[in-house]
């Protein structure tokens, strides 16, 4: 957004008796960083027909086996993730039609299932990680490594302030480490 475009929103704003629009500006912000990080990483995955949402269901996957807790199932899948249940299952039915993930009978409940990757979903993460970390840092390049560590602090401050007074549950997005 052109300065003249966001002197002209904040005038807006402000004629509604609201003269900090810094609430309204690390919203937009926020919006247009995770849109941009997602269209990059999709264009970036597109040779393993992968989108950053099926990437993360298997690296969440892969770290729950590398955690020692192997199968997991598509209802934690789904509040781990953040998306509905009709959501997961598409995930998991386009992964596991490429061969990534398999679904098996839950040991504990014989009439639940558990997702756990195969060994082609394994390689893919152990072999695609390293590349993709290397990718997501370049996309933050353009501010120094103090930068980075500022905006990280911030960020997770920022976290906390939105749980505090969104009225969300202290556990939001728990398996996402967040918190200092």
């Amino acid at each position: 957004m052109n300065q003249k475009a966001r002197e002209h929103i904040n005038h807006i704003i402000s004629s509604f008796g609201v003269e900090d629009t810094g609430g309204a500006e690390l919203s937009r912000l926020l919006k247009h960083i995770t849109i941009g990080y997602e269209t990059a990483i999709k264009a970036r995955m597109k040779d393993e027909r992968l989108s950053g949402p099926r990437w993360r269901v298997l690296l969440h996957l892969y770290m729950a086996e590398v955690m020692g807790k192997p199968g997991v199932s598509p209802t934690d899948l789904s509040q781990a993730r953040g998306v509905s249940k009709n959501t997961i299952s598409t995930l998991l039915r386009s992964l596991e039609e490429q061969g990534l993930l398999m679904r098996s009978i839950a040991p504990h409940d014989r009439r639940s299932f558990v997702i756990e990757l195969t060994e082609e979903g394994r390689a893919l993460i152990r072999d695609r990680s390293p590349e993709h970390l290397l990718f997501l840092n370049e996309l933050a390049s353009d501010l120094s490594l103090a930068e980075r560590q500022q905006l990280i602090r911030l960020l997770r401050k920022l976290y906390q302030s939105v749980i505090h007074h969104g009225g969300l549950p202290e556990n939001y997005c728990q398996n996402e480490e967040v918190k200092e």
